[in-house]
């Protein structure tokens, strides 16, 4: 009933998707950039009614309390409990091998304020749960997302986010920092020890 809304709503307003529905996919990490705007959730919970794929997101399990806990499950949330032992990469990697079925979006740049790199966990929860990325970009000037088709990751850090950087700056709209500066000089920000 949510999403037959949300589907509503989404094409009412005139936003359309650019790009098939890759229903073939059991389980992917959807990736979504540039996050620019408050209303990137709402048009995620309407493409996801579109495309008819159930999408969910990722919350901090103290977020579920027993007066709020419905409301993330009905957007589509999952619970994310980590421990000193465990940390968030594991946890998802965990869900993904625990579910036949399994689609999840990550706004890898974490905020809507300029970045000058993205946080590369999508990339580590894929590669360890061997799952592909499917990237959505968010594209007001067209109002559109676009969805590429399923990437693959390799485990060559740089050349598989490449491909990431690359369709992020077929984009229409505002570019952070760190896609100018792949688009300036091609490189890949070295990735972060942690």
């Amino acid at each position: 009933m949510l999403n037959a809304f949300v589907a509503f709503v989404y094409r009412t307003a005139g936003w359309k998707i650019i790009g098939r529905a890759p229903h073939e996919i059991k389980k992917a990490v959807w990736v979504g950039a540039p996050h620019n705007s408050n209303w990137d959730f709402m048009l995620c919970l309407g493409a996801r009614g579109v495309l008819k794929i159930n999408i969910g997101f990722l919350a901090k399990s103290q977020l579920f309390k027993w007066y709020s806990g419905w409301l993330f499950r009905a957007l589509g949330c999952y619970p994310v409990y980590r421990n000193q032992s465990q940390n968030l990469v594991d946890a998802v990697v965990k869900m993904y091998d625990q579910n036949d079925s399994l689609h999840i979006a990550i706004t890898p740049e974490g905020t809507r304020k300029d970045v000058e790199r993205l946080k590369t966990g999508f990339y580590h929860i894929a590669l360890k749960a061997n799952v592909p990325l499917i990237l959505i970009g968010f594209d007001y000037p067209r109002k559109a997302l676009v969805i590429s088709e399923p990437v693959f990751l390799t485990g060559d850090f740089e050349a598989d986010l490449s491909l990431v950087y690359r369709f992020y700056t077929k984009i229409q709209g505002k570019h952070k920092t760190w896609l100018k500066n792949f688009e300036e000089t091609g490189t890949i920000p070295a990735q972060q020890k942690t």
